[in-house]
C-alpha cells in the first residue's frame, strides 16, 4: 500500500507535469487554442485528471500566480513585530528568489505570450499592492488615498515585477530594494489631520 508521503509526492510531480505541459502549450499555441485534452495529452493523463487539479483551463494558467501572490500577502500581514512592510517585502523577494525554477522561467515565457492571462495576474497583483498600500498608510500615519503610499506601492509593484519577471540575482534585489527604501525616505513627512490641505481620510483603500 502506498504510503502517505509517497502518495502526496507522486500527486505533486503530476501537477507540475500537468502545469509544465499546459504552460508550453499556451507559449506555443497560445491560451485560447490549447485545450485540455491537449494539456492531458501532453502531460499523459486523462482530461479528468487534469481538471481534479485545475477544475478551468484559466485556473491552470493562473494557478503558479495565485501561489505566488497568496505568499505575498501573507508576509505582508503576518510580518514579524517591529518589521515594515518593506521589511516583509524585501523577505519575501529572498524567499522566491530562493526557490526559483525552471518552471518559474517557463512561466514567465507562457504570461509574456498570453496578454489575456498576463491581466488576469497583474489584477490580482493589483489587489495585494492594495494590501500594502493601506499598511504602509497606516505606518506612516496617513490614510491609503494620500498620495506617499499611493506612490511607494506604486515602486513596490514595479520592483516586484522587475525582479520576479527574470530570473533574480542577489544584486538584483539588493540594487531594487535599496531603490525602495530611498524612494520611501524621500517621501515628505504626513501632514497633520488639520491641515485644511489635506483631504478628509476616506476610510479605507478605493476599490
Amino acid at each position: 500500500m502506498m504510503s502517505e508521503g509517497l502518495r502526496e509526492r507522486s500527486k505533486a510531480r503530476r501537477r507540475e507535469a500537468i502545469l509544465r505541459a499546459a504552460y508550453r502549450l499556451f507559449a506555443d499555441r497560445g491560451f485560447e487554442a490549447t485545450t485540455i485534452a491537449d494539456i492531458a495529452e501532453a502531460a499523459e493523463v486523462s482530461p479528468r485528471t487534469v481538471t481534479l487539479y485545475f477544475p478551468s483551463k484559466l485556473e491552470l494558467a493562473t494557478s503558479r500566480f495565485d501561489a505566488f501572490t497568496d505568499r505575498l500577502g501573507t508576509a505582508v500581514r503576518d510580518r514579524a513585530e517591529g518589521h515594515s512592510i518593506v521589511d516583509s517585502l524585501e523577505g519575501w523577494l529572498r524567499a522566491e528568489a530562493a526557490d526559483h525554477s525552471e518552471l518559474d522561467d517557463l512561466y514567465d515565457r507562457m504570461l509574456e505570450l498570453n496578454p489575456q492571462v498576463k491581466a488576469v495576474a497583474n489584477t490580482r497583483l493589483t489587489e495585494v499592492i492594495q494590501e500594502g498600500t493601506r499598511i504602509l498608510a497606516e505606518e506612516r500615519g496617513e490614510t491609503p488615498d494620500d498620495f506617499g503610499p499611493r506612490m511607494a506601492a506604486a515602486a513596490a509593484a514595479a520592483v516586484v515585477c522587475e525582479v520576479m519577471c527574470r530570473t533574480p540575482r542577489e544584486h538584483d534585489i539588493e540594487t531594487a530594494m535599496a531603490f525602495l527604501r530611498a524612494g520611501i525616505a524621500a517621501l515628505p513627512a504626513p501632514r497633520p489631520a488639520t491641515d485644511p490641505g489635506r483631504p478628509a481620510p476616506s476610510g479605507g483603500p478605493r476599490g
